[in-house]
């Protein structure tokens, strides 16, 4: 009787899951990188969501690997930098084997030293399933959590929503979201639904990728076979923070691959000459073909999309993850803006800022690519992602119009300052947070604008409560006395004036949602 009775509770409750109607401002579909950093931007503004994924569980691969400066940045902003450079490390040398059983050694990144505006300059080796666990790390800490096994099976939107059917584990259920977020990857179910264009073409590359244990190779470089035609190349790549490694192949378009220990150990020693590398497990694999496409469109209505969902790249040069990062940085604020009120012309400017630069690195993976079948591995500041900027955008306001050094839409240079009351600070702890920045040069803090929520007001000089000590600011802001530079939360310029232009301020300030109490 008694089990016949928890039975029946169960079964009830099932069954009201299916004709449950939950509510939520955002629901987010896919918990990868782009998922991920949309949630947590998120849940750091108070915005209701829920963050669901098809998976049991998070993803194992080490696929997106590459960690640049500008996401080094993201990543400090979103509270998660340090953690995230201690599940990892820095990219070994390379080591190029030449068919007399030789090698050379040199390094794949262009060794370049941090600077006041830039302090970070080397990319990171960080496997992706690491960055995500520190992702999620940081999601728990603000009191949220990706679901995973629920399935998007479908949607409809109106004006004023969308109404998802999610099926897991205790049945299917009707979301309702004022907005909804497709982060679910290349094959993306939402895009799919949408009928969104995904032009572009396929490379002509098909490799292997995964994440083996093994037995002869040292850790302390990037072990590369075969410099020359591609189909002969094999990489072996120690994964930082992990005892594996990573193999990476290019192989024939058609036919099956053995991805088991003994076919991949087959692989290896074929490609390599060598006998003494055995593949003793196998934790993550797969064979994929290569693609570079665009989303003909990033918004539907109520329907966004974000990361792999809008763009794919053949993994050259690191940049998937980190555009796909930066997608959801620049869409977060946004998002949340709107949902307190802002005008929904900010929405706008999510696909007017990223789908250019996804554009971008089309275009930068594919030469890189092209580079690669040649054995030509080195990268340089092009991938750092650090001259990435939106001067063309609506939101960079200018008055008067600058002609040149810094500008409106340009990504906000870091530099050291004091505090007046004397302890040393950065730019960049100015920054952190969901906030806008306003910096005045040699101005009173309050002379321009109005106190308002969402807004921190600083002065820098004589009269206010930072000090440009060695002129990194001026020289990195190139300001004059009068000078107001506004930065938003995503940490780009929106705004350069000067004092008589300062007026301009607050219909810019109004039009992104930040209203003072007047």
């Amino acid at each position: 009787m008694h089990s016949t009775h928890i039975r029946n509770a169960v079964q009830e409750k099932a069954e009201l899951a299916v004709e449950s109607h939950c509510s939520t401002d955002v629901l987010i579909v896919g918990a990868g990188a782009a998922g991920l950093t949309l949630a947590i931007e998120l849940a750091r503004r108070g915005v209701a969501f829920r963050l669901i994924d098809r998976l049991d569980g998070p993803f194992r691969g080490s696929r997106g690997k590459g960690i640049q400066p500008r996401s080094q940045e993201v990543f400090e902003d979103l509270g998660i930098l340090d953690r995230v450079v201690a599940a990892g490390g820095l990219y070994p040398p390379q080591r190029e084997y030449r068919d007399d059983g030789g090698h050379e050694e040199s390094q794949i990144m262009e060794p370049q030293d941090p600077t006041p505006g830039e302090p970070y300059h080397l990319a990171l080796l960080v496997p992706q399933f690491l960055t995500e666990a520190a992702m999620r790390e940081r999601l728990a800490e603000l009191g949220s959590y990706p679901e995973f096994g629920r399935e998007l099976k479908g949607f409809e939107q109106d004006g004023e929503g969308v109404d998802a059917r999610i099926a897991g584990p205790a049945g299917e259920e009707t979301v309702r979201a004022r907005y909804l977020v497709g982060a679910d990857g290349g094959r993306s179910v939402v895009r799919n639904a949408l009928a969104i264009g995904f032009p572009g073409k396929t490379l002509g590359v098909r490799a292997v990728v995964a994440d083996v244990v093994l037995d002869g190779l040292s850790r302390d470089a990037w072990h590369q076979f075969k410099p020359g035609p591609m189909e002969k190349q094999v990489s072996l790549c120690p994964l930082m923070g992990t005892d594996m490694f990573q193999v990476l192949a290019p192989i024939p378009l058609e036919g099956d691959v053995d991805l088991s220990p003994e076919g991949l150990t087959a692989m290896v020693a074929g490609r390599t000459g060598r006998g003494d590398i055995v593949i003793r497990s196998v934790s993550w694999a797969s064979a994929y073909t290569m693609n570079a496409r665009l989303a003909d469109r990033y918004r539907d209505g109520r329907v966004l999309l974000a990361g792999d969902a809008a763009h794919i790249h053949p993994p050259t040069g690191g940049q998937g993850l980190n555009t796909s990062v930066q997608d959801a940085y620049n869409l977060g604020w946004k998002l949340a803006a709107v949902l307190a009120g802002a005008p929904d012309a900010l929405l706008a400017t999510y696909e007017e800022e990223r789908r250019p630069i996804a554009a971008e690195m089309l275009g930068l993976t594919t030469k890189l690519l092209e580079a690669a079948k040649r054995g030509v591995m080195r990268r340089g500041r092009e991938v750092h992602q650090l001259d990435l900027g939106y001067r063309g955008s609506s939101l960079a306001m200018e008055a008067p119009k600058r002609s040149g050094g810094i500008r409106a839409g340009d990504r906000a240079p870091d530099a050291p300052v004091r505090g007046v009351a004397g302890m040393p600070t950065r730019l960049f702890k100015l920054f952190q947070g969901p906030h806008w920045t306003l910096l005045g040069y040699g101005l009173d803090r309050l002379s321009a604008v109005e106190p308002r929520p969402g807004l921190h007001i600083h002065a820098v000089g004589p009269r206010g409560d930072i000090v440009d000590e060695g002129g990194h600011l001026r020289a990195a802001y190139g300001v004059s006395p009068g000078d107001w530079a506004l930065v938003r939360p995503d940490g780009y310029i929106g705004a350069i004036v000067s004092s008589e232009h300062a007026p301009a301020l607050e219909a810019y300030l109004a039009s992104v949602g930040l209203r003072s109490r007047g």
